[in-house]
């Protein structure tokens, strides 16, 4: 069946980071200046880079891209 970002719940920023949790528990965070999702607030453990045309991520790419890691490891 496959996420999508609806299944997403948004946590939240705290220190610029953006914080995401799926359902069953898994968080994911985000920080404009990443051009990748990591499963740690520090963003050292990158987890999926996010496709972008500008030099900055948005919002919106970083949950779809969240979204993205998480249906390709589900199968």
């Amino acid at each position: 069946m496959g996420y999508s970002v609806k299944d997403l719940i948004y946590k939240g920023e705290k220190a610029g980071v953006h914080n995401w949790q799926t359902l069953e528990g898994a968080s994911f965070y985000w920080h404009q200046d990443w051009l990748h999702i990591a499963e740690d607030m520090t963003g050292y453990s990158a987890t999926a880079n996010i496709d972008t045309d500008s030099e900055k991520a948005t919002q919106n790419e970083a949950a779809q891209t969240i979204v993205n890691h998480l249906n390709k490891n589900d199968k």
